[in-house]
């Protein structure tokens, strides 16, 4: 297993590697987030993990178990010690709740602000004015007696034109999650008249999801306790399960100190983004997004009204800027698409931006199960103080896109207004029965043998795409990547010719995602492509990108041997040269 502690932040103030990883380990113990009775990671595995040399992990366990935060048994492991066993001073730090006070912002809504509809606070939490009369018409709805319709306040115009434009505009965002929302797919139709092997990344193959371990545990929840009741989900939050496995999840693998009652399940991860578009953005308002960023975000943001600010994305992630904007989509650990990992002073710029400015933050944690190399990137969630980040995940791509559950970490504040819109949409969640099956999946450690297999799996293949397309410099730059299930190049020639030569690919029967759908400002004179391989083996990589190197070398723009060429034209002219990239 691996643990998410805040070494970089304790790195950066003594400087002194055991003594910083002894004190990252001893904080989150102290703050709840690894639990007594939590196993560490070996010295070896938590070494790699952080970079360290494995002296400095063993000196590190050792301060541990002689202050008592960690009991060693030989053979079996180190392990988190219960608070008794504790020094009395970190035990009172816990019991008093002094890591999980609330931050000072939270204590001032309420008294000074006026309220809303009951909501206090409200106006300090920067709602929309359709989350506005939102939570005015379900305040109303909650103390108005039967028969009062008409003196209620409308959601807009009538009640039912603003369910009904709020829900059509919503609705046509969702209905097209399980197209784009896994931030994989992009909008040209992959049908071909000819079987071409495709770099468009798609998610997990099915060859390596484990269906009958996980077609079992949802029989065995249809038996256990056949269709979800109402009341397990019916405040749309989603069950309660699942919402306790994930908190613990996070508290352990990302470092995130929360409770199921932070937590609202979603229909995957592109709900979540376009309710909190809709609760927090308006026109006269503005957002900022990454350029290049995932396109449902960008429609998610230009549907509301709102203007979107688009932040430009270096090698280091997006470039921090005082945006005059109230609501920021990021994703830090890995960038969607360029997988650059967002330094940790850029992230405590962008939180520093926050509070400064009362601004919201929406953290996407895209593709974070998958790390290959380097030590875990701690989210920005784990880092705020001040409670402005929403914390997005799915399970969408680690297991498959048709399990479509993902789920929001959401501040004290929002927790009302979200639900509330959550449950206008969905006040009973399809899917409970296999949310509390997911539940099960996790408890049971099935979760995680699937994704100590699969990033073995996967490891191995990008190792073997990366390879492959070092075979095409200097046409293709691909970008250095920690994780991910896709690879992103930059083209370094002339527009013109990149696209015959993606027209070649396709015909040659090869192709690949196209980087620029993803782009929120046009730039004409740029290529850039997307090659995925989770939905691919080796054979099928090591054929896609034969093809490939061989369409270059016959257009001439690389000096490969072209003992395949024939069989390339062979190829083309049998299966009619019809297709897209």
């Amino acid at each position: 297993m691996s643990i998410q502690v805040p070494y970089d932040v304790r790195l950066s103030a003594c400087g002194v590697k055991h003594l910083a990883l002894y004190q990252a380990i001893r904080d989150s113990i102290v703050a709840g987030k690894l639990p007594p009775g939590v196993k560490l990671p070996s010295t070896r595995t938590l070494a790699e993990s952080y970079g360290l040399s494995r002296g400095s992990v063993s000196i590190a366990y050792e301060m541990l178990a002689a202050e008592g935060y960690v009991r060693a048994s030989v053979g079996r492991g180190t392990y988190v010690a219960g608070a008794d066993a504790r020094p009395a001073e970190a035990a009172r730090n816990r019991g008093n709740g002094a890591a999980t006070e609330p931050p000072t912002h939270a204590k001032t809504h309420g008294a000074d602000d006026e309220p809303v509809a009951g909501l206090s606070g409200s106006s300090a939490l920067g709602l929309s004015g359709w989350g506005l009369r939102l939570v005015r018409e379900v305040r109303s709805d909650v103390s108005s007696p039967e028969g009062t319709q008409a003196q209620r306040t409308p959601l807009q115009g009538t009640h039912q034109e603003a369910t009904s434009n709020a829900a059509a505009q919503l609705a046509s965002l969702q209905q097209g999650a399980g197209k784009v929302s896994s931030l994989s797919a992009d909008s040209v139709s992959d049908s071909k008249p000819f079987e071409a092997i495709s770099f468009k990344p798609r998610g997990m193959g099915e060859r390596w999801f484990p269906w009958m371990s996980w077609k079992a545990a949802v029989s065995a929840e249809w038996r256990r306790r056949g269709p979800a009741p109402a009341e397990d989900g019916g405040a749309a939050a989603g069950s309660a399960e699942l919402r306790r496995a994930i908190a613990g999840r996070l508290r352990r693998e990302r470092g995130i100190l929360c409770e199921a009652e932070d937590i609202v399940v979603t229909g995957g991860s592109m709900q979540a983004i376009a309710l909190l578009a809709q609760l927090l953005l308006e026109p006269g308002k503005s957002a900022v997004a990454e350029d290049p960023c995932y396109s449902g975000t960008q429609r998610a943001i230009r549907a509301s009204g709102a203007a979107l600010i688009a932040a430009p994305v270096d090698r280091q992630g997006i470039v921090p800027d005082d945006w005059p904007a109230e609501l920021l989509f990021v994703t830090p650990t890995r960038q969607f698409p360029t997988g650059a990992v967002l330094t940790y002073e850029r992230r405590m710029a962008l939180l520093d931006w926050a509070a400064k400015r009362g601004a919201w933050i929406v953290e996407d944690d895209y593709d974070s199960e998958f790390r290959w190399s380097g030590r875990p990137i701690e989210p920005l969630k784990s880092l705020d103080r001040q409670e402005r980040v929403v914390y997005v995940g799915s399970f969408s791509r680690a297991m498959r896109q048709e399990v479509r559950i993902g789920y929001a970490v959401l501040p004290p504040a929002l927790r009302e207004p979200f639900l509330l819109a959550k449950q206008l949409y969905d006040p009973y969640p399809a899917g409970l029965t296999e949310q509390r099956a997911l539940a099960d999946w996790m408890n049971q450690g099935e979760y995680d043998r699937h994704l100590r297999r699969t990033r073995r799996i996967f490891n191995r293949l990008q190792g073997l795409l990366r390879e492959e397309l070092s075979k095409l410099e200097p046409l293709f730059e691909v970008h250095p990547a920690d994780a991910g299930l896709l690879l992103f190049a930059t083209w370094t020639d002339s527009p013109e010719r990149y696209d015959r030569f993606a027209l070649a690919c396709r015909q040659a029967g090869a192709c690949w995602g196209d980087g620029m759908i993803y782009a929120a400002a046009q730039r004409p004179d740029e290529r850039t492509a997307l090659f995925g391989f989770a939905h691919l083996d080796e054979d099928g990589i090591a054929t896609g990108m034969r093809r490939v190197r061989e369409t270059a070398a016959r257009l001439g723009l690389t000096e490969e041997p072209r003992q395949y060429e024939s069989a390339v034209h062979k190829y083309a002219a049998r299966n009619g040269g019809a297709g897209d990239a």
